[in-house]
């Protein structure tokens, strides 16, 4: 064989056996953080200092539309693609048909934490704790196991984080009672312990959206997506409540619930080594 000719066989072997460079990036599974807050437009909720430091400093859906009023059909909508036809805020028993039902099935550990649930229970807990801001409590009419009381999520950060966390902040904490400013410490509080855990610096994925507006506008609401290593960025797609459903089932591997099925991912605010 020519000399040319065998330096040329050489480099294709050599490039035959080098990974190329997408296929040296394994796909990494997320550990999704979602916390819900309530009742304001994006410009009073960036009105906090601490939320509106996350903004300048993560990803924000700046076109994200919530899908009803009043508040429980925009929960139901985020954990099970649908609203159910809800129009109000009392309490509905519903079929099991929500992504805790789906976790569950699919051996993925999950818990949702509430600020402010007592020994009393996920539907008969006093105020400041809102059972109509707790979906899993609507489904099946009782609250799996998974549903605790917010005190238990520090030591779950610290030794045994779920791949799912959902928070309910309690009706202060959401700043539907209070202030925005009492809403943003508790964010700061709480952010800080999620981003300080293994478990979200270990490709995980926060977001931060509001259940709606305060009715004065097209019900756009700020969603922050919190996530470690990405400069900041803006995404002006139009996503919804469907959308955050469809892209944590899409993150957790489970089949996209109800309207979600057709609802678009917001993979545009997401790392690219994540498996969706």
């Amino acid at each position: 064989m020519r000399p040319a000719a065998l330096l040329l066989l050489l480099v294709v072997l050599a490039g035959a056996c080098t990974p190329s460079r997408s296929s040296s990036q394994a796909k990494q599974q997320a550990n999704v953080f979602i916390i819900v807050m309530e009742n304001h437009s994006s410009e009073q909720a960036l009105s906090g200092s601490f939320i509106s430091s996350l903004a300048s400093t993560h990803g924000v859906a700046a076109n994200y539309h919530a899908v009803a009023h009043p508040s429980v059909p925009n929960y139901l909508a985020m954990t099970s693609g649908s609203t159910w036809g809800v129009e109000d805020d009392s309490y509905h028993v519903l079929p099991r048909r929500d992504i805790g039902t789906q976790l569950t099935a699919a051996g993925i550990s999950w818990r949702a934490y509430m600020d402010g649930m007592t020994d009393a229970g996920c539907i008969d807990s006093p105020m400041p704790y809102d059972p109509g801001h707790n979906p899993f409590a609507f489904y099946g009419g009782a609250c799996p196991p998974n549903v605790v009381p917010i005190g238990q999520l520090a030591g779950d950060l610290a030794a045994n984080t779920p791949r799912f966390v959902w928070i309910t902040p309690d009706r202060c904490h959401d700043t539907h009672d209070c202030d925005v400013a009492v809403g943003d410490d508790w964010l700061h509080q709480q952010v800080g312990e999620i981003t300080a855990s293994k478990a979200w610096k270990s490709n995980g994925v926060l977001f931060i959206t509001w259940d709606e507006d305060d009715f004065s506008g097209d019900n756009q609401v700020l969603t922050l997506v919190v996530t470690p290593g990405l400069k900041p960025h803006s995404s002006t797609r139009h996503y919804t409540h469907y959308s955050l459903l469809a892209t944590i089932e899409d993150l957790l591997g489970v089949k996209r619930l109800g309207q979600a099925a057709q609802a678009s991912p917001m993979t545009d605010l997401l790392p690219s080594t994540l498996s969706m």
